[in-house]
């Protein structure tokens, strides 16, 4: 036995994942036995099942059918008789060290049985999840890994050269986590399922010592909990190898790799998902969909590419379009509430950052047909009408958005499940309508009372089953009856009177679509002048707090000092601008942060500080940086003046043949001509 490493359990942490070669951990089962002796191991084999006081029900398996609970059982007992043979040191491994007097009966152990799924990918060639057994002991604080093996008889056994225990013990009165090797000189590295003794000793045991302290619960379900993760990990993989080349051809200003690569993880998702509702359900025709506000069109493309017959919906056209090709169904079209933008013949609705259509979403799905389902992950927060508006202050603002559109969905009608997704993005869980709480004889019912609920978030309150909202006027009362749809339509105060209103009426009044034409509030459109005077007067108070780096060969006569500058925040930064410039930046979205941000040749902006950009440091990164990165940086290199060249004190830090920008009028080059876009197939 070794100790690989110790932690001391102090300083409280945020928790991450630590080992990101993993792509998740499936629970099989789990029981509750007794602590095995060494008089009673080996004795008869089924010595441990019998010492069972009480029995845990088997956690079923997250979409795949799972291996039998008797799995457990029969790797227990197996375990329990290779400890006779094993002799003391195995069962004492197990048992840790001894916590206060030993009592006559044994302890109890938690036995958990799971399958440690490997992510797949070139650089990953182990693909078969890995079995194993998780012995928890609560009393001595320890939790051992018992690698399991399978012969070729179907019989499990454990795997000694790779058992691993995790200890909660205490010295002079300060909590540690250990990590212990049962064989140290027969450990075996795979690099992905058993990692170096080293990564266990350094990288896991520091993160788990920062997880044990932290008291913050999460507010999410854990990632992926409503589909399978070996499928949708086979699923991601080949969707990324399928099209990654999207991330050379990007046409739009936003950042390629984030999105491309968040639509093929929600994808993925999708995929999976309706590939276990056809199963579920029984079907064999793909499910057809609408994605309303698609954005870029690029979920509608791999959709649609991969077999589901789908259309996106978007109040701007992007360029990327006409990249996809004839097959990929894009249009532009505003989409505002009413009984035009139904869709009754679509199985499911898709809402991907959908904005201020986003709360609408399970009401469009549920007045369009009965077997109408919805999925939106929620970004910006708005309500029926305009911003959403707080009110609840023990509640993060993202939670408390997430569960007014649970509760949208639950006064629609729907069972509203919750998923946390793998993407790129701070808001990343999605909710989900795959069934009604309701029959479809209850049609008529339930539409009254999405109705009041609708109307309820108007400041009217709700009224008592069967009965028409005493405060709605007039027009708002039209019964189903009356209407074509058998809608209820909320056009509060947009006219006088009793006359019933038309069919392509809002179901209320007020809702905005996004405007066709998007106005540029990103600091782009100000003036030149402005500009460069901001970023000049932010340069020199950073500039002010010198800080001295020596540039070149310290040993040599050509080295010479370059001031870096401090750091200040954005707070200061903001106070020592004139409140003229201030109010002129206030107006664009993100203000003065947007501005230096937008100069991200001079500046650097993290955690709230700015700080005049280092170009050594950018060149190091970018010979790490991927293809695309270096050919778009290629393609802009020399094509504008270096800024330090011409303004900071000291020159630019780099050479002139290593900087991407212009040491001077004579270095410059023009642009290259864009290249014609290629369709994307």
């Amino acid at each position: 036995m070794a100790e690989v490493g110790r932690a001391a359990v102090r300083d409280p942490g945020r928790p991450q994942v630590a080992n990101k070669r993993l792509c998740g951990v499936r629970l099989e089962a789990r029981r509750s036995v007794a602590e095995p002796r060494a008089e009673d191991c080996g004795q008869r084999p089924n010595a441990g099942r019998e010492q069972e006081e009480r029995a845990a029900p088997r956690e079923p398996a997250v979409g795949d059918a799972g291996f039998p609970a008797s799995d457990l059982e029969s790797a227990w007992d197996a375990c329990s008789r290779s400890q006779a043979g094993g002799g003391p040191e195995v069962l004492a491994f197990l048992a840790g060290p001894p916590v206060g007097p030993q009592p006559g009966a044994p302890r109890q152990l938690d036995l958990v049985l799971r399958s440690v799924i490997p992510k797949t990918g070139p650089r990953c060639p182990l693909a078969v999840p890995r079995r194993e057994m998780v012995v928890r002991d609560v009393l001595n604080g320890t939790v051992t890994f018992l690698p399991l093996e399978e012969d070729d008889r179907g019989n499990l056994k454990v795997e000694t050269s790779n058992v691993y225990q995790i200890r909660l013990s205490q010295s002079r009165e300060e909590w540690f986590i250990s990590i212990l090797i049962f064989c140290p000189e027969r450990w075996h590295s795979d690099g992905i399922v058993y990692p170096r003794p080293s990564w266990l000793g350094e990288e896991l045991l520091a993160r788990l010592a920062r997880w044990s302290v932290d008291s913050k619960k999460s507010e999410f379900k854990s990632t992926l909990s409503l589909i399978s993760i070996i499928k949708y990990s086979k699923t991601y993989q080949m969707l990324k190898e399928k099209y990654k080349d999207m991330v050379k051809v990007w046409p739009e200003v936003t950042d390629p790799e984030k999105f491309v690569y968040e639509d093929v993880a929600l994808a993925a998702y999708l995929l999976v998902l309706w590939e276990e509702e056809r199963e579920e359900r029984g079907l064999t025709a793909k499910q057809s969909f609408v994605d309303l506000g698609c954005g870029n069109g690029l979920l509608v493309h791999i959709l649609s590419t991969e077999g589901h017959p789908g259309r996106g919906i978007d109040v701007r056209r992007r360029k990327i379009w006409d990249m996809y090709g004839p097959q990929t169904c894009l249009e532009e079209d505003a989409i505002t509430p009413n009984d035009k933008t139904l869709f009754p013949d679509v199985d499911w609705l898709i809402g991907n950052h959908s904005d201020e259509l986003t709360p609408w979403i399970p009401v469009i799905a549920a007045r369009s047909s009965y077997g109408c389902r919805f999925f939106v992950l929620p970004c910006c927060f708005f309500d029926f009408i305009g911003k959403y508006s707080r009110r609840q202050s023990r509640k993060t603002q993202y939670r408390e958005y997430l569960d007014f559109i649970t509760e949208v969905g639950l006064a629609c009608g729907f069972h509203v499940e919750e998923d946390c997704l793998r993407i790129p993005s701070t808001k990343r869980v999605c909710l989900i309508g795959k069934s009604r709480t309701y029959s479809p004889a209850r049609e008529v019912s339930m539409d009254k009372q999405r109705t009041r609920y609708i109307n309820s978030r108007r400041g009217h309150l709700a009224s008592p089953p069967g009965e028409t909202p005493a405060s709605l006027p007039p027009r708002a009362a039209v019964g189903h009856e009356g209407h074509p749809n058998g809608h209820q339509v909320l056009d509060v105060g947009a006219a006088e009177g009793g006359a019933e209103a038309p069919a392509d009426e809002l179901w209320l009044s007020g809702f905005q679509p996004r405007e066709k034409v998007e106005r540029l509030r990103n600091c782009a459109t100000l003036p030149r002048d402005f500009i460069d005077q901001v970023v000049l007067q932010v340069a020199h108070l950073l500039l002010d707090r010198e800080e001295q780096i020596s540039i070149g060969d310290a040993s040599s006569s050509s080295s010479k000092a370059w001031n870096r500058g401090g750091s200040l925040s954005l707070t200061e930064v903001a106070s020592e601008l004139d409140p003229e410039t201030l109010q002129r930046l206030k107006r664009e979205c993100g203000g003065l942060q947007t501005l230096l941000r937008n100069n991200h040749q001079v500046f650097e902006v993290l955690n709230g500080r700015v700080h005049i950009r280092d170009w050594r440091e950018e060149q190091l990164q970018r010979q790490q940086h991927p293809e695309a990165k270096r050919r778009l940086f290629s393609e802009a290199f020399k094509t504008r003046i270096c800024w330090f060249f011409s303004h900071h004190p000291d020159g630019c830090v780099l050479p002139s043949d290593s900087c991407p920008f212009a040491h001077g009028p004579a270095e410059l080059r023009p642009p290259r001509t864009p290249k014609k876009k290629k369709q994307i197939l």
